[in-house]
Formats: structure tokens, C-alpha cells, sequence
């Protein structure tokens, strides 16, 4: 198996796409993962390059955020669009990076990456609080 592949279990799996669903169940935002072995690239700079290859630049309200996870650099990268760069606390980024970086640190890979999605979900939600005519614009599965 490969590092992608042996970095979370099937059933942690399922947890952060629950985590992601009801993350977004009261916001507009859209919250995707996406994990893979390294990268050659700087990891902001590859970070960015996934956000646009999942099409997360392209959400109604510019509102979409991204857990990248490079598993075998031991790297990851959170990152979000204008809209909700524009509105969120200074150091949001950086508290919800601690919160993810504490679990990686104990090995709970897949709770930190749902508390650093649920961390963003409340923030979302209280700048993009879920309207009647919100649609998932995004698919909640990790990508990889």
C-alpha cells in the first residue's frame, strides 16, 4: 500500500466526509481534503494549484477552503478563497492550523484534519450562514 493509502482507514475516511457534511449543513463555504504521498513543489504553492484543479476558485460567493495533506513530507497546508480570506479574523488560519498540527502530532491524523474542518465550518458559517437557495457546489469526498 501506498503512504496516501495506508494514512487513513476507510472508516476515518467516512468520519471526515461526515465532519465535512455537517460542517457545511448551516454555511454557504465548501470545505474539501485532499491528500497525497509529496510534492515537489513548495506545498502552499502545490496547495493553491489543487484549489483550482477541484475547481474551489469557482464557488458562488468565493467561500471554499482546503485541507491539503502531503503524508509522506509530513506537510499540510490550509487554505481559502478571497471570500473568505477577506472576512475572517487575522489569525484564523493560524489557530486552526494549531488545532489540526496538535492532533498530527499524537498520530490522530483523522481527528485533526475533522476538528480543523469543523473549525472552519463554524467560521464559514458565521460569515456565510446557509440560505434557502444554497446548493453543494462541491463534492464533500477527500480527493487524492
Amino acid at each position: 500500500m501506498s503512504k496516501v493509502e495506508e494514512f487513513l482507514t476507510e472508516a476515518e475516511e467516512k468520519e471526515i466526509i461526515s465532519a465535512i457534511r455537517t460542517a457545511e449543513t448551516n454555511t454557504s463555504g465548501e470545505i474539501r481534503v485532499h491528500i497525497e504521498a509529496s510534492s515537489e513543489k513548495e506545498h502552499y504553492e502545490r496547495a493553491l494549484e489543487v484549489f483550482h484543479l477541484l475547481k474551489m476558485d469557482n464557488t458562488k460567493d468565493s467561500n471554499g477552503v482546503l485541507i491539503y495533506v502531503a503524508v509522506k513530507d509530513h506537510k499540510f497546508v490550509i487554505c481559502g478563497d478571497k471570500g473568505i480570506n477577506d472576512v475572517v479574523p487575522k489569525n484564523f488560519w493560524d489557530a486552526t492550523k494549531d488545532i489540526i498540527q496538535n492532533q498530527f502530532k499524537k498520530g490522530n491524523f483523522k481527528q485533526g484534519i475533522v476538528d480543523g474542518i469543523l473549525k472552519a465550518g463554524l467560521e464559514l458559517q458565521s460569515h456565510f450562514p446557509w440560505q434557502t437557495d444554497d446548493e453543494n457546489e462541491l463534492s464533500n469526498e477527500i480527493s487524492k
